[in-house]
């Protein structure tokens, strides 16, 4: 039976690599568009608990973390969290998403302080220098720089005017693209104010008993752990999950569409096959099991190949790119369910028909 169906698929190999193929792609859709987006948001969650801080202070009612609200909380609040117990330092910075280039559409934009920044991140100017605290003047790090091909005096846009790259920095954290914080307070008419606070926590002390001691001291605000920001950064898209789902329910038509097509154009060209192995006394639950043993194949093959293809697409694009595309043993093994099952419905119906023939008409056909 085994060397029957292997000899089946060979029969026509031109037309089994092209439902091999197909299926692949529609395994490409899944594993590689559910890898990047989650890649994405996890490689910028990992970015913003990067900066050396250990708890992150927004203004009540913030949704998300896009960097799309305007700035709420005072400067001048920084003297009082520091006088909360167990805080060493805070620090102000300004977060605002403006449109580019990128995967996404937009980007993440850093307002600092720099001399203050790097007491809590650690970032060193690499290559060039800082900007000027006034000027439309920015500073990117190393992976931002390799990825667009940037060299300092370049410029980039930003609010719809150029600002011009004076230098780079390492490690990244936060947003890849930093300006001075009074240049996007005054673009965004937010003098005085800020949208966040980093905090840096004493010695001797757990973030937890900090942010507790924050929260009661400003309850109205929102106190979160940067080790915590990976996954808020991963439910922050509540349209995200359903949009995935919907990947995998198109990608799991597709392949139960080719493995459809591929076995009844296989059952119609081996009519005559299947009224011989009837007259020989197959019966016709062997020979529908034939027709969806092919089609398992036939999908499996399918979804290795999609998979093989998916790293090696994240590998060139990951040697080119910053983005990350995570491949997960959970979304493989979806996957592959997704694609066996897809497989199996489309054989369905041309493994019923085959079963169905009549004998001596099968015999009959040209």
């Amino acid at each position: 039976m085994d060397n029957l169906v292997f000899s089946n698929m060979l029969h026509r190999p031109a037309r089994t690599i092209v439902s091999v193929l197909g299926i692949a792609v529609g395994v490409l859709l899944i594993v590689f568009t559910v890898g990047l987006s989650e890649g994405s948001l996890r490689e910028r969650g990992k970015r913003e608990s990067n900066v050396g801080a250990e708890i992150m202070f927004r203004a009540s009612g913030s949704l998300g973390m896009s960097g799309s609200e305007a700035f709420r909380l005072p400067v001048s609040l920084k003297s009082d969290i520091e006088n909360t117990e167990g805080v060493k330092l805070a620090v102000s910075v300004g977060q605002n998403s403006v449109k580019a280039d990128s995967n996404v559409g937009s980007r993440l934009i850093d307002g600092i302080n720099f001399d203050e920044y790097a007491q809590i991140s650690g970032i060193k100017i690499i290559e060039g220098k800082l900007f000027a605290t006034e000027a439309d003047e920015a500073i990117i790090d190393t992976g931002f720089q390799k990825q667009k091909k940037l060299k300092i005096g370049d410029s980039i846009e930003i609010w719809e005017r150029p600002f011009k790259v004076m230098g780079t920095y390492e490690p990244a954290a936060g947003g890849r693209v930093k300006i001075p914080l009074l240049v996007m307070q005054k673009q965004l008419g937010s003098e005085d104010k800020t949208s966040a606070f980093f905090i840096k926590i004493k010695e001797g002390f757990t973030q937890e008993q900090v942010a507790q001691n924050l929260q009661t001291k400003f309850p109205d605000n929102q106190i979160i752990l940067t080790k915590d920001l990976e996954e808020l950064y991963m439910s922050s898209i509540p349209a995200l999950n359903v949009f995935l789902n919907v990947i995998i329910g198109v990608a799991a038509v597709i392949s139960a569409l080719v493995i459809l097509l591929t076995m009844y154009t296989t059952v119609t060209e081996r009519t005559r096959q299947i009224g011989i192995m009837k007259s020989l006394g197959m019966s016709n639950s062997k020979i529908g099991w034939t027709i969806a043993q092919e089609a398992i194949l036939i999908s499996f093959f399918g979804i290795v190949s999609g998979i093989i293809l998916t790293i090696l697409v994240r590998f060139g694009l990951t040697r080119v790119t910053t983005l990350e595309v995570e491949i997960s043993w959970v979304v493989l093994a979806i996957t592959m369910v997704v694609g066996l099952i897809g497989g199996v419905l489309g054989a369905l119906y041309p493994a019923m028909k085959a079963a169905r023939l009549d004998a001596v008409e099968a015999l009959s056909y040209e």
